[in-house]
């Protein structure tokens, strides 16, 4: 008896293969983290390094094609990519030309269409520089107790600094905290848009399915 049929698929030697934040079981991505993290690229720029770009791939499901929507160039670092309505977006940081770019992937035309352009000096640093999802966020949590949202609109409110963003619904932001009280737990804390009030405590870990569902783990 055969055995069952195995795809081919070429990412160049990357094994890291993960599905994209807030989509369906439908795209993968992958990249080889040349020079760490964006932030430890950001740090080895300003330290007058040539820093290389990073490659990043989209692998889509179930056909298997694999996509390259922005190619490398020096001083360029890819982000984390995240799903949002019916596409991928990217985070693409230019250090030598010293802006951000939020760019969406137009599968059909395989091609990349830009969202927005913001200057770099928009963040003190890149550190935790994320992308979030309903609506699209750019965000960034600094280890200094805070969080930011800095674009499509500009908030800023402190933390408990266990607390990292787990996702956006609307004006409401869910967060993640972990404690060990002795025992090590996790609990989901939902903030306001507006000024980072508490609206409610969840005890556990919310988790999106592929499809769209919403779990509460604990």
């Amino acid at each position: 008896m055969g055995g069952a049929f195995m795809k081919n698929i070429d990412i160049h030697g990357m094994t890291n293969m993960e599905l994209i934040r807030g989509g369906i079981a439908e795209w993968y991505w992958a990249t080889d983290y040349i020079h760490g993290d964006l932030y430890e690229a950001e740090e080895l720029f300003r330290q007058g390094h040539l820093v290389r770009s990073n490659r990043l791939y989209l692998i889509h499901y179930p056909d298997g094609m694999v996509y390259e929507p922005v190619h490398s160039a020096d001083g360029q670092y890819l982000g984390t990519p995240v799903y949002d309505g019916s596409s991928v977006v990217l985070l693409v940081v230019s250090f030598t030309e010293s802006v951000i770019r939020i760019m969406r992937f137009l599968h059909q035309q395989v091609e990349v269409q830009e969202v927005v352009r913001l200057p770099l000096s928009a963040v003190k640093d890149c550190y935790n520089l994320m992308l979030h999802t309903s609506p699209l966020s750019l965000t960034r949590q600094p280890n200094d107790g805070t969080f930011e949202i800095i674009w499509p609109e500009h908030v800023r409110f402190a933390i408990n600094d266990r607390e990292a963003l787990n996702f956006r619904d609307g004006d409401k932001l869910y967060f993640n905290v972990w404690y060990e009280d002795p025992d090590y737990r996790e609990e989901t804390v939902v903030r306001s848009l507006h000024g980072g009030t508490i609206l409610e405590r969840l005890p556990g870990d919310i988790r999106i399915m592929p499809n769209g569902e919403r779990w509460l783990i604990k």
